[in-house]
């Protein structure tokens, strides 16, 4: 049976900066009827674990750190066995969610991870987060982004550990350059395209954040 890609949205909080907001999540699925990966486990570890089900959990994969992205990574992981996988570059971040607790394996650019016979490849895609990453799976047409890139711009920049040339950089030498039908798979709201969002970067650059 073909992967297919399943969606979830959980409700919590996200803080930085001595800020909280309240937030929705994507949480994204990928796999089939045996074996799946779980896309940032976002606040609610039981819900997400009764969409994986009966399934063989092969990873849990973190698009960055934010703790709104990874609070239930570590129960998930408890509960399933999965590793849970992060870029280094986001230590710090994690730490302040999990300070007693440390990712179970790395991200780098160009690795590949296979789910139910689909690839999907980490793209390094800075500046919402030092380590943030994006997972492109070219057999399913879709890039799942993060906080990278949404429906309409870059994800924002203006917190700790941000910036915006870097997130800018990140989404026009790695994003942009995917086919323009590919599926932007949003870590909040909407999904999108490629082809829809290429035609605003030089309005993003233009507005500075």
């Amino acid at each position: 049976m073909a992967a297919r890609i399943e969606h979830l949205v959980t409700s919590g909080t996200f803080s930085l900066d001595g800020g909280t907001w309240d937030v929705d999540n994507n949480v994204w699925l990928v796999g089939d009827d045996r074996q799946v990966v779980v896309i940032d486990a976002a606040h609610d570890p039981d819900v997400i674990a009764r969409a994986v089900g009966q399934r063989e959990l092969v990873a849990i994969i973190c698009t960055h750190a934010h703790d709104d992205h990874i609070g239930a990574a570590p129960d998930l992981a408890s509960h399933t066995g999965a590793p849970v996988l992060l870029h280094p570059d986001d230590l710090p971040l994690w730490k302040q969610t999990h300070p007693h607790l440390k990712p179970d394996g790395p991200l780098a650019d160009g690795q590949v991870l296979t789910v139910a016979g689909t690839e999907l490849r980490v793209l390094h895609t800075p500046g919402h987060s030092p380590g943030a990453v994006s997972l492109y799976a070219p057999d399913l047409g879709a890039v799942f982004t993060g906080d990278t890139l949404f429906a309409g711009g870059p994800g924002a920049t203006g917190r700790s550990f941000s910036d915006f040339p870097t997130i800018i950089a990140s989404i026009k030498d790695q994003l942009l350059t995917l086919p323009p039908d590919t599926e932007v798979r949003t870590g909040h709201g909407e999904l999108t395209t490629i082809g829809a969002e290429a035609p605003r970067l030089d309005e993003w650059i233009a507005r500075g954040h």
